[in-house]
């Protein structure tokens, strides 16, 4: 889009989850949007938007479809095609991404890089070290002692942390990771301090020079009801984050984003597009626990329900360069998020279980059903993943949005499928 002199856009976003059914849902509320396309999409998707069965890691397709389908914008939303280049390749081929380069999605892509970032600009982030080798990443642990978190190096689908209780916890997930349970995440591992206080996550757009904070959320890891049993993908997530308050979000701003970003910048590699800002907050001060190069999910699905239509402009505004020039206007509200997932998950789990119900729930701007994996199959909603629904509602307080969610939670007719009825326990 030149300036803004074209009046509505074809808009292609990349993904197939809950968190491309948020964006599509609040991308095609503005005005400017004329024809919305999403590669691969999902049943629900498939409501709102054109669904294309294209390879989204492969940047010379990508390329090829956007120009033949005048796509004035492309949205990146997964992680893995920004690591693989998918937005190099479509910068090279003139069309205009939402999303960094691979060399500057590498502060998700690795732990290590973050951590050397973080160092040559003395941002708050835990103790670390780096190992390739298992023995000595061994004999480091034991040194330390517990509790202690070791990662995978590289992306894992948000899998490979792992929080250890205990010392022999801790050693085994090594021998995991470099026997491969990770791939080639695993490859090498970074073992950090455990650090204490409540996490949160913090949401950024970048252009390469300016950054704009667009919302705070907090999600749910932990499978079972007052945050136990093993780690997920995000059981559920609130908007905004009663920890993150202006003083310590005015922080984080200070002593974390805008030094990394100026440090992205200066190795020549300037970070455009959202940067996750992953967060431990003990005694009103911010530390880094990771950075993600995209919306969280299921934390976009309640960005986005607060932010609706204005986010087309915010992510063009980041990615033409002029977000001095954006603002966010945010109503005083709260959205909430409860993930529907598939009895067993985060286990192994059936696929194909029927869904029904959903046609009866109201679809506004203050009630929505993301799906995050779902197919169709003789025109009935089935299940086709882990994490299934993101049930989604705003209002006036949390109560009131978790109110709504859970009445929702109650129409939705899944004998497979299961939910926490906690979300929001801790703001609450």
């Amino acid at each position: 889009m030149a300036n803004g002199r074209e009046t509505t856009m074809n808009i292609l976003i990349l993904g197939s989850g809950g968190r491309e059914h948020a964006l599509a849902w609040a991308v095609k509320q503005n005005p400017k949007c004329d024809r919305l396309i999403v590669a691969p999409g999902n049943a629900g998707i498939a409501g709102l938007a054109e669904c294309a069965g294209i390879d989204v890691m492969d940047g010379g397709i990508v390329a090829t479809f956007a120009q033949e389908n005048a796509v004035d914008f492309v949205i990146v939303g997964p992680e893995a095609p920004l690591a693989a280049g998918l937005a190099d390749r479509l910068r090279e081929a003139g069309v205009l991404v939402f999303g960094p380069s691979a060399a500057a999605a590498q502060l998700e892509a690795s732990k290590a890089f973050t951590h050397e970032i973080c160092d040559a600009v003395g941002a708050p982030a835990a103790g670390y070290a780096r190992f390739t080798d298992a023995g000595l990443a061994k004999e480091y642990v034991r040194r330390q002692g517990s509790p202690i978190v070791v990662k995978a190096d590289g992306l894992a689908a948000g899998k490979g942390v792992v929080v250890a209780e205990d010392v022999g916890s801790a050693l085994a997930a090594i021998d995991d990771m470099f026997a491969g349970a990770f791939g080639a995440a695993g490859a090498e591992v970074v073992i950090e301090e455990f650090m204490e206080g409540e996490e949160a996550s913090f949401f950024v757009l970048c252009d390469g020079k300016n950054v704009l904070p667009i919302g705070t959320a907090q999600d749910h890891k932990r499978v079972g009801e007052g945050d136990t049993g093993p780690n997920t993908g995000g059981m559920g997530a609130y908007s905004p984050a009663p920890v993150l308050t202006d003083e310590v979000a005015g922080q984080v701003m200070s002593q974390i984003v805008r030094p990394t970003m100026a440090e992205m910048a200066k190795r020549g590699t300037p970070f455009q597009g959202v940067l996750f800002v992953g967060l431990m907050i003990k005694d009103g001060q911010p530390r880094l626990v990771e950075y993600n190069v995209r919306l969280g999910d299921p934390e976009c699905q309640v960005l986005m329900m607060r932010l609706g239509g204005q986010v087309l402009d915010l992510l063009l505004a980041a990615s033409e360069g002029r977000l001095d020039q954006a603002r966010v206007n945010w109503a005083d509200d709260h959205a909430i998020s409860v993930v529907m997932a598939a009895k067993g998950y985060p286990g192994a789990y059936e696929k194909g279980s029927i869904i029904s119900g959903l046609e009866n729930l109201p679809e506004d701007s203050l009630n929505m059903v993301f799906h995050a994996g779902t197919a169709e199959a003789d025109g009935k909603k089935t299940a086709s993943g882990g994490r299934v629904l993101n049930v989604t509602a705003r209002g006036e307080s949390l109560r009131e949005a978790r109110a709504r969610a859970y009445q929702m939670v109650g129409g939705v007719d899944w004998p497979e499928g299961f939910s926490r009825s906690d979300i929001g326990w801790r703001a609450l």
